[in-house]
């Protein structure tokens, strides 16, 4: 009797020990399943940092895309501000490939989730005198994201999917200077500049774009934190800044 009491006690022991190790591994797969779906947001959602959202696809061009991302993350590097927070969006979580072959993994999907946008920014790409015109989610996310942002930077040709959106209508604005007649031809509610690198109205700044895609950026930059800032991250790019060095025109701040 007391060896089969003894075994008897000694299986529930080892029935019940047996019991614990499955749930816990259970648990732990759980744990890592869970972990492994859960794709944590490179960036955050706070009122401390303004938000600015570069728009991307297949065929956006490095210089427009590149030299205000620079400006914008730069800001970070200055103290007792609210800086700019970078991040980029798409239609698509894959990776696009610009049109010099960069290939880059955005952020963000406009057809899914995406923080608030502060400030949207539209680097010009190869197809957005056609092609992209004829995007309709293309163009709503550019309504709805440019209609409730603070700001919106146009680079080049970026100025087209923006007319696009109606956002520009009666406005003032620039483009890329050899297409500046095809946007007027488009969009003939729009009075567009010429011998300007960029046009500030209302909300919307637009501008040449290629090499000088770095300026209209340092202007936002002076707008949100004032000239010292603007000098001081101008340096920081190796850019001798001085607003009123640079051709442009403010119609409304």
């Amino acid at each position: 009797m007391t060896f089969r009491a003894s075994f008897r006690s000694n299986s529930v022991f080892v029935a019940t020990a047996l019991v614990a190790i499955i749930l816990v591994g259970c648990v732990e797969k759980k744990v890592e399943s869970e972990a492994e779906t859960q794709v944590e947001s490179p960036h955050s959602e706070t009122d401390d940092v303004y938000r600015a959202a570069f728009l991307i696809m297949d065929g956006t061009f490095n210089s427009e895309l590149t030299a205000p991302y620079d400006i914008f993350h730069h800001t970070k590097f200055r103290e007792g501000i609210k800086p700019i927070e970078v991040f980029t969006i798409a239609s698509t979580l894959s990776p696009i490939t610009t049109f010099e072959g960069l290939r880059l993994t955005p952020d963000y999907s406009y057809l899914g989730d995406f923080p608030s946008i502060d400030i949207l920014i539209i680097p010009a790409a190869e197809h957005h005198l056609d092609g992209d015109l004829e995007n309709e989610h293309l163009i709503e996310f550019i309504r709805q994201a440019g209609g409730s942002a603070t700001y919106v930077l146009s680079l080049c040709d970026g100025a087209f999917p923006l007319a696009e959106s109606g956002l520009l209508s009666g406005k003032t604005c620039t483009t890329f200077p050899s297409d500046r007649q095809a946007l007027r031809d488009r969009y003939s509610e729009l009075t567009v500049l010429d011998s300007v690198l960029w046009v500030h109205d209302g909300k919307f700044i637009t501008s040449a774009g290629g090499a000088k895609s770095f300026e209209p950026a340092l202007y936002m930059v002076e707008l949100l934190y004032g000239a010292d800032v603007a000098n001081a991250t101008g340096q920081g790019m190796v850019i001798d800044w001085h607003v009123e060095d640079y051709p442009h025109t403010v119609v409304s701040a």
